[in-house]
């Protein structure tokens, strides 16, 4: 019996599971030996707080990639999502470049979080419309989101900053319970509910069978055309809250905000194990991704590298993240 199991253990899907895993931890180990205060506590939740917004954005891009979709427009979307929450929570979309509190009476926090969730739901139904409908290709349709969404930012703000919120706003993204940054606790509890839909639910399944054969899950009676399009609605989703806690820890909202986003996303996901050919993933791969490249850029900082030669670093790692998935998917003969 234990010869048949070890027969069966493929050596190549181990470690395709466990690779971001085992990275990660050796990365770790070498920072911690090169700059002792790597693991210091206030270092630990300052690279936590730090990947915890992109990391809600590549909670709702997991889904999309499962399906072997892409969504280039997530920085664009933050932007704009945390100009109405932020002009919502002022009274007014007028410019300001004062950190002085508003004169003006704005919503209640929870309508500007709301506001900012909406327009990521609205921006993502958008978009899975023009994908599903009119059968443009996924990467296509994004980067023209990624345009339109920054310039709708930029108009509705006239190109200047909002900023200076009362406490209630801030909460959100300064606000700690315990030593626990409220950033990190809004990931920690949307990436507990995103795991628990897609590997617990029929929803879940559903996602994974269109990413895996498309055509065969169309046969099978299922929905393609929903359940692409849910997909986008659930990115959108995550990228509009994103935005508004973005927002709450800068105490301020831009149209410039959330540039570059797309590319530190898509390698959190990538990295942490999900095929961009859909089918194969996980949140939990997810989550050690993004945390991944917290710890390297957080590292490489304390080491004192160049950002340039960060940038460098990160996009070699995606070339390599998804060279090793198509190494593993021969290795499992798809």
């Amino acid at each position: 019996m234990s010869a048949t199991a070890a027969r069966r253990v493929d050596p190549v899907q181990l470690l395709g599971r466990f690779a971001p895993l085992v990275f990660l931890l050796a990365l770790m180990m070498f920072f911690s030996l090169a700059e002792p205060r790597f693991l210091s506590q206030v270092n630990l939740f300052n690279v936590m707080r730090q990947i915890s917004i992109t990391g809600l954005i590549a909670l709702g891009m997991t889904f999309v990639i499962l399906t072997g979709g892409i969504d280039l427009s997530v920085g664009s979307v933050v932007a704009l999502a945390g100009l109405v929450a932020a002009s919502l929570a002022k009274g007014s979309s007028g410019n300001t470049l004062s950190l002085e509190a508003a004169t003006a009476v704005g919503y209640p926090v929870w309508v500007a979080a709301g506001a900012a969730g909406l327009v990521g739901l609205g921006a993502g139904l958008i978009q899975g419309a023009a994908i599903t409908t009119l059968d443009v290709p996924p990467f296509v349709v994004t980067l023209g989101g990624l345009s339109a969404f920054r310039g709708a930012a930029l108009l509705y703000s006239g190109g200047g900053p909002i900023s200076a919120f009362d406490a209630s706003y801030r909460f959100w993204g300064q606000g700690k319970l315990g030593p626990v940054p409220m950033p990190v606790i809004l990931f920690l509890a949307a990436a507990l509910a995103c795991h628990v839909v897609l590997r617990h639910t029929r929803y879940g399944r559903h996602v994974y069978a269109v990413g895996g054969n498309a055509e065969a899950a169309r046969l099978s009676g299922l929905n393609v055309r929903a359940i692409t399009l849910s997909v986008y609605v659930i990115v959108g989703l995550f990228a509009g809250l994103a935005g508004f806690v973005l927002s709450s820890r800068l105490n301020a909202a831009e149209a410039v905000a959330g540039q570059g986003y797309e590319l530190t996303v898509i390698a959190a996901v990538v990295i942490g194990g999900t095929s961009l050919f859909g089918g194969i993933g996980s949140v939990t791969g997810t989550v050690v991704g993004a945390i991944l490249i917290g710890v390297l850029i957080n590292g490489l900082v304390l080491l004192n590298v160049s950002p340039y030669i960060q940038q460098i670093i990160v996009g070699v790692i995606i070339i390599l993240a998804v060279a090793f998935d198509r190494f593993v998917k021969r290795g499992r003969g798809r």
